[in-house]
């Protein structure tokens, strides 16, 4: 079973991707965590990514698809593609490159979440340089403040949830996301969740609408 979870930055994708991964034994495939992860370690795709990254345009196409098949061409698992794929090439691409594993997208969840509320969280996101950890001090905040709970590093916000950035984030997902919906469905089961509820709620939600495929 292969799941796609899309949705506005902010709308606890990373969250439910990590949980549900984990409860159907999926592999995570979560570019924008990857992405960072080399930039964190200055490697060369990270000086690739950096600037994207930081004023929130989205990734090449060609970049994310070569990633993909890059580092994920061992793996035997089904996959949980997390706010991947994120333009209609990269759809494209994932339906080929699936194909040629014999395998397909079973299944589409789009979290839905007031535009308003997307600006408030993001606003309060915050992130470890150490460890790449992220917090949100509303939603999931960290026992010490602003310190990470997993190696004590300090917390500070993400270069892309800085208000120019956050604007230009949620331009590219309606211009180039949103028609990702359209792309699905009429091929694939795609279901909507409220992402403004506890991320358990929505992860108990989830479960129940791919337990049957």
């Amino acid at each position: 079973m292969n799941i796609v979870l899309l949705g506005y930055p902010g709308s606890g994708k990373g969250t439910q991707a990590k949980t549900l991964s984990a409860k159907l034994n999926l592999a995570q495939v979560s570019f924008g965590q990857i992405f960072w992860n080399e930039v964190a370690k200055k490697t060369p795709l990270g000086h690739e990514v950096a600037d994207n990254l930081a004023s929130g345009w989205l990734v090449p196409d060609w970049l994310v698809l070569g990633q993909l098949k890059e580092r994920f061409k061992d793996e035997r698992r089904d996959f949980l593609f997390d706010g991947f794929p994120s333009t209609t090439e990269q759809a494209e691409g994932l339906d080929a490159w699936l194909e040629a594993r014999s395998s397909s997208v079973d299944a589409v969840i789009l979290l839905k979440l007031p535009e308003a509320e997307v600006l408030k969280r993001l606003a309060e996101r915050r992130v470890c340089p150490g460890c790449g950890a992220i917090y949100n001090r509303v939603t999931s905040p960290t026992f010490m403040e602003d310190l990470c709970d997993s190696c004590g590093g300090k917390l500070k916000p993400r270069e892309n949830d800085k208000p120019e950035a956050i604007k230009k984030r949620l331009m590219a997902y309606k211009d180039q996301t949103e028609p990702v919906m359209s792309y699905y469905r009429g091929s694939t089961k795609v279901f909507e969740v409220k992402a403004d509820q506890s991320p358990q709620d929505v992860t108990t939600q989830i479960l129940a609408l791919v337990k049957n495929l």
